[in-house]
């Protein structure tokens, strides 16, 4: 029996031991929190925020490129918050792909900022919050110009290999700074609301998006602006070349008889957004004066009370084609109460100074 030289074998029993040897967990407080949110620290720095250099697939909305300073460091969530987070806060789960380490899905805005109270709640030294649209760009991009993270398939869960449905966090490669699935799984709610025209007069230093009744209720984001191009699935998804059509989404056509599936869930969202295109009418004309709540007030929903203005949500879905993943790309046509299958949602926090 050969035996083996003393360094190799003092280099195989050390080998042994790291392989067999656990990560520690890291701690609460530190990059990981109570529920086990894990976070990336975030630097201060300067990008170009909007349409990549070489990206001809953007809106007019992704334009004009503009410089943005963002002044201060944070920490933004190393993945989409999951179900079983989500759960231990809310005490329940909206998900329709249901599975504890996928991202929690079919929320609004209004919940996720809700959940996002009960984490500053517990007062672990953290402030929490919504990343605003240009910090959530500045993190995608990790320091590059470029439409995506990296090959799509390699970064992405997306129309061409989801499977139709969320997968688990992190199984996909990270951006160059670590984040995961910033293109693909589920969009992601952000702080601001929505201005078609806001990169021309967007502040350089830490811009937030347009006041509440400012943004106006432009159309949503997107490829080539299709009639349903936000939703982002079959023939109705848009894309490069989609036509150029009016505002707002077209009116509302059933299926026709002997319809296969994926047209019947078109014709349900298509049913959803000309919904939403009334509704968007019916808040302008008491707003014009013929309905008392919100009325003279161009900041308030006439009809919820609610600031009025699109939120925007950032990051391509599952259920989106390839154009719809680019880091730039913006969607605007949702409400602050309106739940969807395809957003989720990221978070921010950042470090409370101790009280003197």
């Amino acid at each position: 029996m050969k035996t083996l030289p003393l360094v190799a074998l003092c280099a195989f029993v050390l080998a042994a031991g790291v392989y067999a040897q656990k990560p520690a967990p890291a701690k609460a407080g530190g990059l990981r929190n109570a529920i086990g949110m894990e976070f990336v620290s975030i630097p201060p720095g300067e990008f170009t925020m909007g349409c990549s250099g070489n990206d001809g697939q953007c809106n007019p909305d992704e334009n004009p490129r503009h410089r943005v300073q963002i002044t201060k460091p944070f920490e933004i969530g190393t993945y989409e918050v999951t179900q079983a987070q989500w759960v231990a806060l809310m005490q329940t789960n909206p998900s329709g792909g249901k599975g504890d380490t996928r991202p929690v899905e079919t929320i609004s805005k209004i919940e996720a900022q809700d959940f996002i109270a009960k984490l500053n709640a517990a007062g672990d030294g953290y402030h929490y919050r919504l990343p605003t649209e240009a910090e959530w760009e500045y993190a995608a991009r990790a320091g590059k110009d470029e439409p995506y993270a990296g090959p799509l398939d390699q970064v992405a869960w997306y129309a061409a290999n989801s499977d139709d449905e969320t997968h688990p966090v992190g199984q996909k490669k990270p951006n160059a700074w670590g984040l995961y699935d910033v293109q693909g799984n589920v969009r992601e709610w952000v702080s601001d609301l929505y201005g078609a025209n806001y990169y021309s007069n967007s502040p350089v230093i830490d811009p937030t998006g347009p006041p509440p009744g400012r943004g106006g209720r432009g159309r949503p984001g997107g490829p080539g602006r299709g009639g349903r191009q936000g939703f982002g699935r079959g023939p109705g998804g848009g894309g490069p070349g989609a036509p150029q059509g009016p505002q707002g989404p077209p009116p509302f056509q059933p299926p026709p008889p002997g319809a296969t599936e994926q047209q019947q869930i078109d014709a349900l969202r298509a049913q959803v957004a000309d919904l939403q295109r009334q509704l968007d009418e019916l808040r302008g004309e008491i707003a014009g004066g013929r309905g008392p709540q919100g009325a003279g007030n161009p900041g308030i929903d006439p009809i919820d009370g609610l600031p009025t203005g699109l939120p925007v949500v950032r990051g391509g879905g599952w259920d989106q084609s390839a154009p719809f993943q680019r880091v730039s790309a913006r969607f605007s046509y949702y409400g602050p109460t309106l739940r969807v299958s395809d957003i989720g949602v990221r978070v921010v926090r950042e470090k409370v100074a101790p009280a003197p």
